[in-house]
């Protein structure tokens, strides 16, 4: 059997195998997400699924042995640790953002600061710490953020395979299919969440894999960007307009749009789905627009902001309705 198939059959079988022994377990209780005036479910649901999806991960990593920076290992390592902690028993947010921010900066350093200088360095760190914590925040619907790691990932590893990055490929192929196995416990209605230990390590893999695929000219630097921008667009904008407001972002919150969807009565079922036809379609033309020029790239990227920005409209406005519709009945 080739490694094309072994690699992320080994992270599925793995990751389905230990998400099904923690859900059936006494160990199902060890982290459980309870419902609260801000969540979207109405009862305790464990949040260990993302112990046995990185389990999955890492197996995969273990047969195909890629050339990675070893600061990756190093910062994964840091967000598990932390991420579980805060599972478990709550870690303040001040010291999870510095732990993450410590992860970041060692990875960026040790990959960009030789060819590329620190502001370079200091921006991805930003960046990848930011998308660590976006993939936490957007992690608060069924089987959304495990279908966007299956979407995300599954691109990078197309590109890479094109641009003949074999073992690369792999590795995003084995993350893809270690959060297929996740979605088996997580497609609504969910029997297990990732919670932090699997979202935060997801994220940072997300950002950090986008730059080495850039630093590898497997893609340019739009690419991780557009792949990855429905979590990208709704997290950004919702926090952003939770800070104008003076609002502290980091408190739980239902005001993401993948909430308001859900919320307006989709439903998550039916948000998922329509998260999933997103997903594919950034992907799609992010790998068509790898081969067309500048300009072509330029237009794309327009493209997607304008589409972007009539979707949040359409989305404010039901919302802002349905607020004034409450607001009459009462």
């Amino acid at each position: 059997m080739q490694p094309i198939t072994w690699a992320p059959l080994t992270a599925f079988a793995a990751a389905l195998f230990v998400i099904w022994w923690l859900v059936n377990s006494r160990f199902s209780g060890l982290a459980l997400d309870r419902p609260n005036p801000r969540s979207l479910h109405e009862i305790p649901v464990p949040r260990t699924g993302g112990i046995g999806m990185h389990v999955g991960i890492l197996l995969a990593l273990g047969l195909i042995a890629p050339n990675l920076p070893i600061t990756l290992a190093t910062a994964l390592g840091l967000l598990y640790v932390i991420s579980l902690l805060d599972d478990i028993r709550g870690v303040a947010a001040r010291w999870r953002l510095i732990v993450h921010l410590i992860a970041a900066s060692g990875f960026s350093a040790s990959v960009l600061l030789d060819e590329h200088g620190l502001i370079t360095v200091l921006i991805t760190s930003v960046a990848i710490a930011w998308m660590a914590n976006l993939y936490n925040f957007m992690d608060g619907s069924d089987g959304l953020a495990g279908g966007m790691a299956i979407s995300g990932f599954s691109f990078y590893g197309i590109a890479a395979w094109f641009a003949g990055s074999t073992e690369f490929a792999l590795v995003n192929f084995s993350i893809a299919a270690a959060a297929a196995a996740f979605l088996v416990f997580n497609f609504p209605p969910a029997r297990v969440f990732m919670g932090d230990v699997g979202s935060v390590p997801l994220g940072f893999l997300a950002g950090a894999l986008g730059v080495i695929g850039w630093v590898q000219r497997d893609w340019t630097w739009w690419f991780p960007v557009l792949v990855f921008s429905p979590f990208i667009v709704d997290a950004t904008v919702t926090l952003a307009r939770r800070a104008l407001r003076g609002e502290r972002v980091w408190q739980a919150h239902r005001e993401h749009y993948y909430q308001h969807m859900v919320q307006l009565g989709l439903g998550h079922r039916r948000t998922a789905l329509s998260w999933y036809g997103l997903m594919l379609a950034v992907g799609v033309t992010a790998l068509w627009g790898l081969q067309r020029t500048s300009t072509g790239q330029a237009l794309l990227l327009a493209a997607w902001l304008a589409i972007y920005a009539v979707m949040m409209v359409i989305i404010d406005r039901r919302w802002s309705n349905r607020q004034k519709g409450t607001q009459e009945q009462a």
